[in-house]
């Protein structure tokens, strides 16, 4: 995508915590999350909720009572039956597709104010019959007599009724037939990125979240109720005590028993949503409302799914390429952590003056990007990784760093499942 057109501008926007799984659905579903993070927001904006020219949501398995999560959630935000809402899918960059989706409107002048964001309650993610035992049903209804039914059910096995996850089949490329884990272990070795350093950049990810906690840098966030009363005001997944030497002492997970990636090194299964408000210059004017951050690019990349944690990498460079930036010049990274290994190979590609050359088009290495600048606060590993959230949610809080640190500009960028990159490009002004 070439910049184009009119500004567009992150005015606000908040986020829930993000809950992690625990082995049974969490206290929300998806249209729950997206709610009580939307309901405060627009609670303190200037304008009525029916003043958005549409809303926008990623998600990558809403429920069956949520067809057409966006619809769903604006409705209950009040935004009124005039204002459309859709929903977008492009698995880890859901929410960013939302926040892009929102920013082409805007620059085109088909709108002024859009709520987009992303939601996911992977906990809630459907156990499914198997076939075969679908296939015995519809006989079984189908059948004209008892004898008929009787036949059916007694053909049934044990193995017809082995659940099928669908969580474990999502996080499963169907094209190359691997998992998501093991395309980070393919790059780790592509990459020479060892266990060490990734639980040593795990552990890191955990410690940058707990000072975060306990510096309320995290202001984005809103406390949530659920309907026994409880409440959830921080991303409840963090280890404070997690060590390089605890994490080294799990053993992998997607490639027994000599992989890499282990529990400990991935990102967390969780529930969240996020939101942000983008508004045409002519909005702010006359809402009189401050601007967080403009939105000035994005780009979208495809890969081999075999090797779809390299994503950011493919859409980063062309976005600062058109913008005449370099890796140095960029004050603030969020790079979403599906994985360490993920993360850690993007790095090191970066370095490679061979892989820049040959897949990037570089003259040589694009650069270093300095760890201080990078993920601050932590990210998916720490606070985890709502699939349609995360890309929402990192726009966000890169805003707010780059206010907190007066940086001038920031990257947010995913890696994608089936072979995608998207990365989108802030200004601070």
């Amino acid at each position: 995508m070439t910049e184009s057109g009119r500004p567009v501008f992150l005015i606000d926007g908040s986020r829930t915590p993000f809950l992690k799984g625990r082995g049974v659905p969490g206290p929300f579903a998806a249209a729950d999350l997206a709610f009580l993070a939307g309901r405060p927001l627009l609670m303190r904006l200037p304008f009525a909720a029916s003043a958005f020219d549409e809303v926008i949501v990623g998600c990558t398995a809403a429920g069956p009572d949520e067809a057409n999560i966006a619809r769903v959630v604006a409705l209950r935000l009040g935004c009124g039956q005039q204002v459309p809402a859709w929903t977008v899918q492009r698995n880890c960059g859901s929410g960013l597709q939302a926040i892009t989706a929102a920013h082409a409107a805007i620059a085109g002048g088909r709108a002024d104010l859009v709520l987009a964001g992303g939601t996911e309650a992977m906990t809630h993610a459907p156990v499914l019959f198997t076939r075969a035992l679908v296939r015995a049903l519809g006989e079984w209804t189908r059948a004209r007599s008892a004898a008929g039914r009787l036949g059916v059910l007694a053909r049934l096995r044990p193995a017809h009724f082995k659940p099928v996850i669908g969580l474990l089949r999502g996080l499963t490329d169907p094209i190359v037939g691997l998992s998501m884990g093991q395309t980070a272990e393919i790059i780790a070795h592509r990459f020479g990125v060892s266990r060490e350093s990734m639980d040593d950049y795990a552990a890191r990810s955990h410690q940058r979240l707990t000072r975060a906690q306990a510096g309320g840098q995290l202001t984005e966030i809103e406390t949530i109720y659920d309907w026994r009363g409880n409440y959830y005001d921080r991303d409840d997944g963090v280890r404070p005590d997690s060590t390089p030497a605890a994490l080294a002492r799990l053993k992998p997970v997607f490639d027994r028993p000599i992989g890499k990636v282990t529990a400990g090194n991935s990102a967390q299964v969780t529930d969240g949503a996020a939101w942000v408000v983008l508004a045409s210059a002519e909005a702010v004017r006359r809402y009189q409302v401050p601007v967080l951050a403009r939105v000035v690019d994005w780009q979208w990349a495809g890969l081999d799914p075999a090797q779809m944690g390299l994503g950011p990498v493919h859409a980063v460079t062309p976005l600062l390429g058109r913008h005449g930036l370099t890796v140095a010049a960029i004050d603030a990274w969020e790079i979403n952590e599906a994985f360490a290994a993920q993360v850690l190979a993007c790095l090191a590609a970066w370095r490679d003056a061979v892989f820049c050359r040959e897949q990037l088009g570089l003259e040589g290495a694009a650069g270093e990007i300095d760890p201080e600048r990078l993920n601050v606060d932590g990210g998916g590993i720490s606070l985890g990784h709502p699939v349609g959230a995360s890309g929402a949610r990192i726009v966000l809080h890169l805003a707010h760093v780059l206010a907190r640190r007066q940086g001038r500009h920031g990257v947010a960028s995913l890696c994608i499942g089936g072979g995608q990159g998207g990365a989108l490009l802030l200004a601070r002004e």
